[in-house]
């Protein structure tokens, strides 16, 4: 199931839907993200649909209407895959695939073949297969639609119901036999964080695509897997860093997602166990982006999933080198946006009153590092003293350090 490919890009289109809880402007937001999501999985779109609607259409999710209208455009254009925002029921994807006679992919269908892509170590892809397999599992009626062209011929119908159940059993097997391996490995893992001794650690924790990676690789001196692409890193890396005379543990995770599939939060929580069992968090934040503040809101619901939201936390807003505004003229009246609000004032918003300790960086062009590594060695060192008071080999931090390492 997890056999790595190289991916031609495809043509695609993506289908969205207004509702009373998702507005055009939060539609548009979010097919941005899957249009991006689709890129990374190796697709290009061609042409994005969308419909108002009061509730999703529970047969095929949109109007028949404008599923006629997409199966013209998809068989005038030749185009190969249908990707639509929210995660399609198993009969809605039958339906449709029915209708349209092209490959339909849902948001959580398209998030688990970037992570089947993205998955290097044994670890990482056995949590993967277990979310594909669960994901599977209701929706394996769709995969026995041909049985339905033999009409007539006694028997026909029995033996597809045996093999649709054999399969299910099958796949019942393997899940019970992934969670098994990862319940051996959890073991295993938590040995290792056991021995690995007196040190604090902290968790790099973040949005994909924040800058997390380029940050610890800047960190901590070492190559940890980095690039423009969502979830770029799956598996969990743990850096030893040194700051001033101060040792830590640096752990890098994976990154979160707004409409994160349910089968993946449950495979991956081992993964989490790092969060979860970190001393100190650094919430890596992407400045530059329109919708930040929804990426710091959907981290956070995800941390308070795992149970880790109370843990002390660092925030450091990333990407200031890419962070533009547009500035009103003076004889502007219109209402101002968040496009129009500059870096600075930005600074002075809910930022200057947020109970965690805030800095602003650039991972790429290391701006502001010192800063930043100040405030990591004072919230470090807090918990270093607290956990280990008789560890007398702390000293002040001198703030030359940096010079030194750049003279060095």
């Amino acid at each position: 199931m997890l056999e790595k490919k190289e991916h031609n890009y495809e043509n695609a289109v993506l289908v969205g839907v207004i509702t009373q809880n998702q507005d055009e402007e939060k539609l548009t937001e979010y097919m941005d993200e899957l249009e991006f999501l689709a890129f990374t999985a190796g697709a290009t779109v061609q042409k994005r649909f969308t419909q108002k609607l009061t509730q999703p259409d529970s047969k095929t999710f949109i109007g028949s209407g404008k599923a006629l209208e997409i199966k013209e455009y998809v068989k005038e254009n030749e185009i190969g895959t249908v990707i639509f925002d929210d995660e399609l029921s198993p009969s809605q994807l039958k339906n449709l695939e029915r209708e349209m006679e092209v490959k339909i992919l849902d948001r959580t269908n398209l998030i688990l073949d970037i992570f089947a892509q993205r998955a290097q170590t044994s670890y990482a892809r056995t949590q993967v297969e277990l979310a594909q397999y669960q994901y599977l599992l209701p929706r394996l009626t769709r995969m026995w639609t041909h049985l339905e062209r033999q009409k007539g011929g006694i028997g026909m119908r029995g033996p597809g119901e045996t093999e649709i159940e054999t399969d299910r059993r099958i796949i019942r097997d393997r899940i019970t036999l992934l969670k098994d391996k990862l319940k051996t490995i959890d073991k295993q893992m938590a040995t290792q964080r056991n021995n690995r001794g007196k040190v604090v650690r902290a968790a790099l924790v973040g949005y994909t695509n924040v800058g997390k990676s380029t940050l610890m690789n800047s960190l901590s001196k070492s190559e940890v897997f980095a690039e423009n692409k969502l979830f770029a890193t799956l598996d969990t890396t743990v850096r030893k860093v040194v700051i001033g005379n101060l040792p830590f543990l640096l752990t890098d995770t994976v990154g979160f997602i707004r409409k994160l599939p349910t089968q993946l939060v449950e495979s991956f929580k081992s993964t989490l166990d790092e969060v979860r069992e970190a001393d100190l968090l650094i919430h890596v934040v992407d400045i530059s982006h329109e919708s930040f503040e929804d990426h710091i809101e959907s981290v956070n619901h995800v941390l308070m999933e795992i149970n880790a939201h109370q843990k002390p936390m660092i925030m450091v807003f990333n990407k200031i080198d890419d962070f533009s505004y547009e500035k009103k003229d003076d004889d502007d009246l219109t209402p101002s946006t968040k496009k129009n609000v500059s870096l600075e004032e930005w600074k002075k918003t809910w930022m200057a009153k947020s109970k965690y300790p805030t800095v602003f960086i650039s991972a790429l062009k290391k701006e502001n590092f010192p800063e930043m590594k100040k405030l990591i060695y004072d919230e470090v060192m807090k918990i270093h003293i607290s956990r280990f008071p008789y560890n007398d080999f702390l000293f002040e931090y001198f703030e030359n350090d940096e010079e030194e390492e750049n003279n060095d």
